[in-house]
Parts: C-alpha cells; sequence; structure tokens
C-alpha cells in the first residue's frame, strides 16, 4: 500500500494565507492583531521557537511582542505580568513558553490567561468547554490534528479511533473533537495493556506519547489514518558509522507507513501546522474580542 503524506508543512502555508487575510480585513475595520509571547529564562528551544513565531507573525501582519525574563522572577512577578498583557487592549493574544523553571506552577500561570486572549487554548474554561463542543478558543495542537484528520478524508461518524496519549492539550481535546464527530474513540496511554489488541481496531489512529517510535508495525491495521503528534530527538548511527541526531515520531514511520492509507511524517506533520494553528487562535481571539467591545 501507497500511503498519502499529509503535508503540514503545505497545509500550514494554505492557513497562512488566509489568516493574512482575516488580519489585513480586521485592520480595515480598525482593529489590530497582537500576539504577546511570555519567555521565562534562556532555554535554547523556547528562544527557536518564539524567533520563528516572531518570523511568522510578521509574514501574515500579526504584531508580535516577546516578553522575556530571567529563570529567576518569582511566580508572583509573573502573574503581574500576565495581569498586564490581560488588561492591556493592544494586546489580543497571549501566550506562555513552556518549559518554565522548576519553582514556577506552570498550571496556575496558564489559568492566568484570559480565556478570550489564551490563543494556546490551555486556560481551564477553554479545556473544560471542550467538553460541550464550544470552547471560545481550542487548544491549538489539538486543532491541527483535527485539521490533518480532515484534509486525510476521513469521515468520522461511525468509525472506530484510537487516540494513545491523553494529555491535556493534545489526547484528550482530540477525543472530545471525535466524539463529537460520533466516532466510536477508545482512549489509550503508554500504560494500557495489550495496546496492539485495541489499536489494531483503528480506522484512525492518534499518537501523541512522547516515546520515539513507540508505536510499531504490529499496532497498526492495515488501510488506517495515522496521525503522529510526537516530536523526539534521538542519536541514531548512520550506515557511514557515524553517529548523527534526528528528529522522529513517537510512530516508527518507515515500518508502518506501509500499511496505511494517510499518515503524517515526522517532521513535516502536526508541527507546522500547530504553529499555523496558533496563528489562526490569535485573529480569533481578536475577532472575538472586537465582539465583546461592541
Amino acid at each position: 500500500m501507497t500511503p498519502t503524506i499529509l503535508d503540514g508543512a503545505a497545509y500550514a502555508a494554505e492557513i497562512r494565507q488566509d489568516v493574512a487575510q482575516q488580519v489585513r480585513a480586521l485592520r480595515a475595520g480598525g482593529r489590530d492583531v497582537c500576539l504577546a509571547a511570555v519567555l521565562v529564562g534562556s532555554d535554547p528551544a523556547g528562544r527557536q521557537y518564539a524567533g520563528s513565531q516572531a518570523r511568522q507573525c510578521e509574514q501574515v501582519g500579526i504584531s508580535y511582542r516577546l516578553v522575556e525574563r530571567p529563570a529567576d522572577i518569582s511566580q508572583d512577578a509573573l502573574l503581574a505580568i500576565l495581569d498586564e498583557l490581560n488588561a492591556d487592549p493592544t494586546v489580543t493574544g497571549v501566550m506562555l513558553h513552556m518549559p518554565l523553571p522548576a519553582h514556577i506552577d506552570a498550571a496556575i500561570a496558564q489559568w492566568r490567561i484570559d480565556p478570550y486572549k489564551d490563543v494556546e487554548g490551555v486556560n481551564p474554561a477553554n479545556i473544560g468547554l471542550l467538553f460541550y463542543g464550544e470552547p471560545i478558543i481550542a487548544p491549538c495542537t489539538a486543532l491541527a490534528v483535527n485539521e490533518l484528520i480532515r484534509r486525510s478524508g476521513f469521515v468520522a461518524e461511525g468509525r472506530n479511533a484510537v487516540v494513545v496519549g491523553q494529555s491535556r492539550i493534545v489526547g484528550k481535546p482530540i477525543t472530545m473533537f471525535l466524539l463529537a464527530q460520533n466516532a466510536t474513540v477508545t482512549a489509550c496511554h503508554k500504560l494500557t495493556r495489550d495496546l496492539p489488541a485495541h489499536t489494531n481496531q483503528a480506522d484512525l489512529l492518534v499518537v501523541g506519547v512522547g516515546i520515539p517510535r513507540f508505536i510499531n508495525a504490529e499496532h497498526v491495521r492495515r488501510g488506517a489514518v495515522v496521525i503522529d503528534v510526537g516530536i523526539n530527538s534521538v542519536v541514531e548511527r548512520g550506515p557511514d558509522g557515524v553517529e548523527q541526531r534526528r528528529t522522529v515520531g513517537d510512530v516508527y514511520f518507515e515500518r508502518v507507513a506501509p500499511l496505511c492509507a494517510a499518515i503524517t511524517p515526522v517532521p513535516g506533520g502536526v508541527g507546522p501546522l500547530t504553529v499555523a494553528m496558533l496563528l489562526r487562535n490569535t485573529v480569533e481571539a481578536a475577532r472575538k474580542q472586537g465582539s465583546m467591545a461592541r
């Protein structure tokens, strides 16, 4: 079987074009769009992600503000910064880079973000409203997965879906999205006993456990659609005997892909689409705040 490779980078480019049009329309109506990102400490990955955000915001016309603070900032001082951004009418979206230093309670900090400015969809108000299918803003990684499922041509109604990994911003929201589409959903995780017995029933398999190549050929039903949320850095020895670092997913792509109707690559699948969804959420946040102001 030759699978369809779900090209998240290409889909992300299409979404950015649509976002740019929406930003222009909002500006024409007197509404600016501004994303404020808070970065605590000097984590290289966080700084690299912030740089990528800044470039992509510039491409679509979103103003970008990076608020940097040292790693020894107190929790109260960080919460005060979030309060200021929540109250700033020129800021329409707020996000907090992870990870945070150990002395900061990440959940309390994320919960402090105004639900209408919470462009990552991590505030409990947004997570909880997923239960009713009506979040103010949904988690952007889960939205990226949902978009990939849609573009694969998979129709969820009446089909079997298995979600491996039940994190608050990926696995659980995706489970809720699929239930809302009338799929029959099995929620699994890395400790599920006899995991292949569950995953081999899946017409759709979504994996996000954070373990390199956790899902192998034995886990996958022929003809399934497989969405790999994992992004893992591993060191492997190449054919020339030289060790090199690679980015791989939670699915063993080379072994699983021949069984699939459609599959996401890593890198190039969920990752770039997640950033595009962050931009879309930022526009959606600005639009909803504008409606409230009127």
